[in-house]
């Protein structure tokens, strides 16, 4: 059995997973066991440390990935030969950054041990408990209660769980104001299609969540962007850009914004409201990471009451992205209007993973679980931003919660694609900014996610870009 180092605190040694692979880094390093010696299983190793098998399964899958292991169906994991380097397969290289790659190849890519630039939280964060009892639960549920489609609007019992959420944020519904949609992308989607036409124009922030360019961009839509500020949006701007394009609407990150961590004031929500209804747009708010804020934050729909706002939210960054559980709320006339589009593009949603989203917000602890991952996500953030600053970077904003800090290198925008493939090549994926601009104007901005870049090697390559001065 390999001999391991844990120190269950994290202050300042990294995830359990970057506690998993040094350790074992070390052991290799001093040759303390030849190539073709057998690891524990995932389970039995966790068994041996106490950890949950998410934990050992990522740390097993980072050291394959780094060419320390092998792993061989019905054989487990072996020492790799050498074990400091192992073989590259012929014609095989690292994999290349570019919108492609960040849009769907990254969420199969297991060749990328450092996931700086991802998008939701590492694996050991994940409730497998809860998640398992919600699964085993949904299990036992008779075949004749799910043989069918489920019903357009999702599961009955799952959006009256989320109307009654809502209801704590101010925002007053009923389960005919809520629709069930695969993840909030879905939901974008779903909205674009309906009350959308090619050649129309909409507003997105400058940054904003790549996903949802793509969308607009294959809608044929036409993309003006307002400048995302620490408070908000920059409503001057706004006001400008309304009148020169006469736009349908405007796409909002309310609270904790992808990418750049930043939240809405008071002032900021009212002012957009008021130019919303006077100029007769939709306001579609994306709230994902509601539950990851502190209480208190601006809810527009809460404010404005669902008549020219559209709420979308959903579970990925608390229970887990593979779940594909999201949801729309809105006005009622609305809602069969998604639900129709919704029916004709892809039928139901999953009422088997809508059930199991709805046993773990029941029985799986689910509050207490966003509490613990805030309580994470706060210590991750010190030591990012510190660790951003010792490094010579500069940040766009100081959340000290939810996922995600835009920082600026100390590199020339037209240096950035060049210094991502570099760090790509050496097993750190960025998210450089152009991916996060309507334009894709090159830019030195990068999103982080707190909760995977609190990862040494991570910086010893920022620092690294500092005493070279690229820029």
């Amino acid at each position: 059995m390999f001999t391991l180092k844990l120190s269950r605190s994290r202050k300042y040694e990294g995830t359990l997973v970057d506690q998993i692979v040094s350790s074992i880094q070390e052991e290799l390093r001093h040759g303390t066991y030849p190539a073709g010696t057998a690891l524990p299983s995932i389970r039995a190793f966790a068994k041996a440390h106490s950890l949950s098998t998410y934990t050992v399964s990522e740390a097993y899958q980072r050291l394959v990935s780094l060419g320390l292991l092998i792993a061989r169906a019905g054989a487990g994991y072996r020492v790799a030969t050498p074990p400091a380097q192992a073989p590259v397969a012929p014609g095989r290289s690292a994999p290349s950054l570019n919108a492609a790659w960040l849009l769907s190849d990254v969420f199969a890519d297991q060749t990328v041990p450092i996931k700086a630039g991802c998008g939701w939280i590492p694996n050991d964060w994940v409730n497998e408990s809860g998640i398992q009892h919600a699964l085993r639960v949904v299990s036992r549920v008779p075949g004749s209660r799910i043989g069918g489609y489920g019903h357009p609007y999702g599961f009955g019992a799952l959006r009256e769980l989320i109307a009654d959420a809502l209801r704590k944020y101010g925002l007053s519904v009923g389960t005919a104001e809520v629709l069930m949609t695969q993840g909030v992308t879905q939901a974008l989607d779903l909205v674009v299609r309906t009350l959308l036409a090619p050649g129309d124009t909409v507003l997105v922030e400058d940054p904003c969540y790549c996903n949802l360019l793509q969308i607009l961009k294959v809608a044929f839509v036409k993309v003006v962007s307002v400048r995302r500020t620490r408070e908000g949006i920059d409503n001057e701007q706004l006001e400008e850009l309304v009148k020169r394009h006469r736009p349908k609407g405007i796409f909002i990150n309310t609270v904790l914004q992808n990418p750049s961590g930043a939240s809405f004031g008071a002032q900021s929500a009212f002012r957009l409201l008021q130019i919303a209804d006077r100029e007769g747009l939709w306001v579609v708010e994306d709230d994902i990471s509601r539950a990851l804020a502190p209480a208190g934050a601006p809810c527009l729909a809460a404010m404005e009451g669902l008549r020219r706002v559209i709420y979308l939210s959903g579970f990925s960054k608390t229970i887990t992205p593979a779940m594909r559980v999201g949801y729309i709320a809105a006005s009622r006339d609305l809602i069969s209007r998604f639900a129709l589009t919704k029916m004709a593009v892809g039928l139901t949603s999953s009422e088997i993973t809508e059930r199991a989203v709805a046993n773990i917000l029941i029985d799986g602890h689910y509050d207490r679980h966003a509490a613990h991952i805030r309580e994470r996500l706060f210590n991750a953030h010190s030591r990012v931003t510190q660790a951003m600053t010792d490094a010579g970077l500069e940040l766009f904003h100081t959340p000290n919660a939810g996922l995600f800090l835009w920082a600026k290198l100390p590199i020339a925008p037209a240096d950035s694609i060049a210094v991502a493939n570099d760090a790509l090549s050496k097993g750190i994926w960025l998210a450089p900014g152009s991916y996060f601009r309507p334009d894709e104007k090159a830019s030195e901005w990068f999103r982080f996610n707190a909760a995977t870049s609190d990862v040494p090697a991570l910086w010893t390559f920022m620092k690294g870009l500092a005493r070279r001065g690229v820029r």
